[in-house]
């Protein structure tokens, strides 16, 4: 039976920074945003979106009514929960009308957890192949203002149907996870913002990719040549280039600078976006699959990484037609506007948090079709908008 990924779409905010403009108000050469790190735009979150929102948004784009019809599941997979103990899927289930009798959780770990949720959702479908399962990969990426990981940040949503029969990329069997008790990156309960060891974390993400890679080529056999491109967890660009050119090496080949190519193909939407944690790896698939040079029947490989750390390297076959199955990406960041660093900074600080007093937020400015309204004894409130 082939199983995979039916359908994807992405959701963002409708503002972003330039960090040509962050890097001259941060007193740095624009240069080391754009080249050394890889990034270009950033995603601003108002206080009024979040992952519920945003998440509700992609999903939005891609549920048909037929769809909803054959749901057992919603996961969620995020770090950046809004409780801790209510699964944000149940409130995007309730946001998207969905049926009652509809399976929904959250998933943890770090930018890894989308890729346990896919994995899981294989199974759910193959238990019952009439089924589908909906993977939500929603995140939002705060190292606060003025720190070493401000250029990474970044916000937004990758909705993913799992399905028999589907229509992007059917999964192949074959997959490597690979887990250490490691302190790269970690956020306590208290905190609102990331720890992060970024050099470090870097050196993790590298060896993890080659220690996956390496055991999936001694399990399948399978070489190089055999890809069509190699996707990556992209928290920033620059990360990926980092781990394929550690697997080529000097290779200049012209299957190496085929796999160069597809991975700046992968890039460009992470470049305007920043880090989506979760659904980095994701949107970076899109990319590839909106930018580069791919056809149905081509063997895709993705690396997936989530500090703390965990990897897991698996694969799957483009099927006909899969274009027709991606949302827009392309027209949505088109569609955002630039602000200001001052207002992104003052948007930066009017979250929601860990506040536990009732808020009233200006939600009637926010032109997302779904906004968060505020808070009222200690309950979040969420409304679509007509």
């Amino acid at each position: 039976m082939k199983i995979g990924i039916d359908k994807m779409a992405f959701a963002t905010t409708d503002e972003y920074i330039d960090l040509r403009e962050l890097a001259r108000e941060r007193g740095d050469e624009p240069d080391k945003y754009t080249i050394g790190i890889g990034q270009d735009r950033q995603a601003v979150v108002p206080p009024t979106q979040d992952i519920v929102t945003l998440g509700a948004a992609a999903a939005k784009k891609l549920l048909s009514k037929d769809d909803k019809k054959h749901l057992s599941t919603v996961i969620v997979a995020t770090e950046s929960g809004i409780d801790n103990s209510k699964a944000s899927a149940i409130y995007i289930k309730h946001l998207l009308g969905l049926d009652d009798f509809t399976r929904a959780v959250e998933l943890k770990e770090a930018c890894y957890s989308a890729t346990a949720g896919i994995q899981f959702a294989k199974g759910l479908v193959a238990m019952n192949p009439q089924s589908t399962v909906l993977v939500i990969a929603a995140d939002i990426a705060r190292y606060g203002l003025k720190t070493p990981g401000e250029v990474t940040q970044g916000a937004g949503a990758v909705a993913m149907l799992i399905s028999a029969d589907p229509h992007i990329l059917t999964l192949e069997d074959t997959t490597v996870s690979y887990t250490k008790d490691v302190m790269d990156f970690w956020r306590p309960l208290y905190a609102t913002e990331a720890n992060v060891d970024g050099k470090y974390s870097t050196n993790v993400y590298v060896d993890f990719f080659l220690q996956c890679w390496q055991r999936y080529q001694q399990m399948t056999g399978r070489q190089l040549d055999d890809f069509a491109a190699l996707t990556f967890h992209l928290p920033f660009t620059k990360m990926g280039k980092k781990a394929l050119e550690a697997l080529l090496k000097d290779n200049q080949s012209p299957v190496a600078d085929k796999m160069r190519e597809q991975l700046t193909a992968s890039q460009k939407y992470c470049r305007e976006v920043g880090n989506l944690y979760t659904g980095s790896l994701y949107l970076g698939v899109m990319s590839l699959l909106q930018n580069g040079q791919v056809n149905p029947g081509d063997r895709i490989g993705l690396f997936s990484y989530g500090s703390g750390a965990e990897g897991e390297f698996y694969s799957g076959i483009l099927q006909p037609h899969f274009e027709k199955y991606l949302s827009d990406v392309k027209d949505d960041l088109a569609n955002r506007h630039q602000v200001s660093i001052a207002e992104y900074e003052k948007q930066f600080n009017s979250q929601l948090g860990m506040n536990q007093d009732d808020v009233e937020l200006d939600w009637q400015s926010d032109p997302a079709l779904f906004i968060l309204k505020g808070q009222k004894e200690h309950k979040r409130i969420y409304q679509e908008k007509k």
